[in-house]
Parts: C-alpha cells; structure tokens; sequence
C-alpha cells in the first residue's frame, strides 16, 4: 500500500468539502493507495500539460482528484481536489506540479 502526501492547497480544498464529499473522497483515496493504476492517465488539457497524472472522479463524477504517483518513495502525491468546472482543477493541478512542496500525511 502506497503512502501519501498532499500539496497544502489540495489539503485546503479538502477542507472546503462538505462531510459526505469528504467521505465520498476518502473512500476513492483509499482505492487510490491500494491500485493507483485505477486512475485516468491525464495528458495536455486546454495547453495545460499534466502528463505524468492521473485522475479518479468521486461522488458521481462531479469532483476529480488529480494525483502522481512516485514509484520509487511508494507515494501518492495529492495535487488537486475539485470539480471540473471550466478546467479549474486542472489548471491547478498544472501550477502545483511545478512548484511541488507538500506535507505528508499518514
């Protein structure tokens, strides 16, 4: 089972979520560390390149967590937790992964 680490904004947007989205996103986390090939390989979107990416959607598609996985530490980074309204989660997504600093979480 993989570990993972948040980027401190994705923790946030967390946060932001009602209760149920959160258990909603726990319970896909969980699918996450234990298969994180289950996600969507994520390319270039709207000439935002993600490659190297996944996503996996949570409550019925409505939210997406973007995520890398990082074989060599058996880690997750959590990079993006949000809906996919006007490409907004992808755009922060592509920011984020540039400036990568995270905090990890057991």
């Amino acid at each position: 089972m993989y570990e993972y680490k948040f980027h401190p904004e994705a923790e946030k947007e967390l946060k932001k979520l009602n209760k149920s989205v959160q258990i909603l996103f726990t319970k896909t986390l969980k699918k996450i560390l234990t298969s994180p090939e289950l996600g969507l390989d994520l390319g270039k979107k709207n000439n935002i390149d993600l490659s190297g990416l996944k996503k996996m959607y949570f409550d019925h598609k409505r939210y997406r967590v973007v995520y890398q996985v990082l074989e060599e530490e058996i880690v997750i980074h959590l990079i993006a937790i949000g809906k996919r309204d006007k490409m907004e989660v992808y755009e922060k997504a592509g920011e984020r992964v540039e400036k990568w600093t995270c905090t990890k979480k057991n």
